[in-house]
């Protein structure tokens, strides 16, 4: 039997319920913390309605609806790999000193006349990096914000930048979460998904340089202590050589070089742990003696294999903690490990479930169809993706949402219009990553505005590289510029 098409009213009831359950939990509840599991269960509710209205109304097996989920989730599975293994490489690269020396090397080049210009790039590296535009800002950014405002910079202006810069990594860096999420939503793979980013990030990041330095230009102000302070913190508990920017060097090697992602990442981690064992014996024995191990074993390791083991182990595993008396070293000096990166992966999942249970009901072709009937060429298709993502991230208030569905329901339209995936992967990026953090009600932007201490609606005008990356993107669909075709296969002789 042929399914009913469904109604538009019908389809968009699970959206509808969606977008008011994030709400209520961002809005009302639980804060920035709602990334934590309440959005994850609203994801979860929103599929059931979907499920349950596509099985009264249209008929549809809770089989099929399994099936749908089953596929998605499947989807996701490099990427959750490449997560976990993200999660892994923050801990090691921690206790290595590797992440600590990246901070200690970059501030050595700022001065107020070039200090958000240099923040953006400082923090355009670590991202690039480590692939983290919340870790950035909860590292790095958090020291900058801090020199900063003793040389009596604009703290708005200064969260601008080094917002702009965090989220040129989240953008194009191979260990950037979306930036694995958005090529597998759109059929695409990694490399080409980067290669084709460049297009427009590139352009952006370099608009939004030449105006921090227009405007460092003319600010007057003196060169405060905190750059010295947090050097001086870094020194007191890591041993700081340039051999430590090896590891991220070897890294970012093997991804030029077109190593697997999950490989190049689990080396990295392997490499950061030897470099750990060799440069900072006494912070891997600190870690590796903590009144944590009495607890957890009853008394202290009596042997050295077994200190270090624990303290590798756990750097990937589990959260890790430097102790440090400097309040802007606190979050640098923490790691999370594997297990920080599970609410990201359960979010992932229990989209996967609300996409999968729409998809298989035939709602989001059905909304798809009716926002496509209203693009009708490439510019007009393009420029509805970027206004999809946009819209998800005011309404549904989260950037993974404003990626995952809009790539679920525009993925086979590109196909049928004769547009290579990575042409959708781009948009993803250019309307759902970057614009997230501008929503206040958005966890990236309720995020951003705890962790530097400054209101979304004060900092959001001075995100340019966040602002232009959609209207670049538009610009280059509406005057056809590096807009990929599909290549037709070549018939055989």
């Amino acid at each position: 039997m042929t399914q009913k098409r469904p109604s538009l009213l019908i389809a968009l009831i699970p959206v509808a319920v969606l977008i008011a359950l994030l709400a209520i939990n961002v809005l009302f509840l639980f804060s920035d913390t709602s990334v934590e599991g309440p959005n994850q269960f609203a994801l979860i509710v929103a599929g059931a309605t979907a499920a349950g209205l596509a099985m009264w109304k249209y008929k549809v097996t809770f089989n099929k609806i399994v099936d749908g989920i089953s596929h998605n989730v499947k989807d996701t599975t490099k990427a959750i790999l490449i997560l976990l293994l993200i999660g892994g490489l923050a801990g090691s690269w921690l206790i290595s000193g590797v992440i600590p020396a990246m901070v200690y090397y970059g501030l050595q080049i700022l001065h107020p006349s070039y200090f958000l210009a240099a923040s953006l790039l400082v923090c355009a590296v670590v991202s690039l990096a480590t692939g983290s535009s919340w870790g950035t800002s909860a590292t790095v950014g958090l020291a900058l914000m801090g020199i900063g405002s003793s040389m009596g910079m604009n703290t708005a202006m200064v969260a601008g930048a080094v917002i702009s810069g965090a989220y040129f990594g989240d953008k194009l860096s191979p260990m950037s979460d979306t930036t694995n999420l958005a090529p597998a939503m759109a059929g695409t793979d990694l490399f080409t998904h980067i290669k084709y980013m460049l297009y427009t990030t590139v352009p952006s990041i370099l608009i939004a340089l030449i105006l921090f330095i227009i405007i460092g230009l003319n600010f007057d102000g003196e060169m405060g202590t905190g750059v010295q302070g947090v050097q001086e913190g870094i020194s007191e508990k890591f041993n700081i050589s340039p051999w430590l920017l090896l590891v991220p060097a070897l890294v970012i090697f093997m991804i030029a070089r077109k190593v697997d992602a999950i490989i190049a990442l689990f080396l990295g981690i392997l490499i950061a742990i030897a470099f750990a064992f060799i440069f900072q014996p006494e912070t891997v024995t600190a870690i590796g003696t903590s009144a944590e191990v009495v607890e957890i074993m009853g008394e202290p390791f009596d042997a050295k294999w077994k200190v270090y083991a624990y303290a590798g182990v756990k750097s990937i595993i589990t959260q890790t903690q430097i102790e440090t008396t400097n309040p802007y070293l606190v979050k640098i000096f923490t790691g999370k490990g594997m297990s920080g990166m599970l609410n990201t992966i359960f979010l992932i999942i229990t989209a996967m479930i609300f996409g999968g249970a729409m998809e298989a009901a035939g709602f989001l072709k059905r909304i798809a169809d009716a926002i496509i009937s209203m693009a009708h060429n490439t510019a007009s298709l393009i420029g509805s993706t970027l206004a999809t993502c946009g819209l998800l991230n005011v309404t549904a208030s989260d950037q993974y949402l404003a990626i995952v569905v809009p790539g679920k329901m525009y993925k086979d339209i590109y196909k049928e219009r004769g547009l290579a995936p990575e042409n959708l992967s781009r948009a993803l990026e250019d309307g759902g990553t970057v614009t997230s953090v501008l929503v206040p009600w958005n966890t990236c932007g309720a995020y951003q505005a705890a962790t530097l201490g400054v209101a979304t609606g004060e900092y959001w005008m001075y995100c340019f590289f966040n602002i232009l990356s959609p209207f670049v993107n538009l610009a280059y669909a509406v005057f056809g510029i590096k807009i990929k075709k599909l290549e037709t296969p070549k018939e055989s002789a």
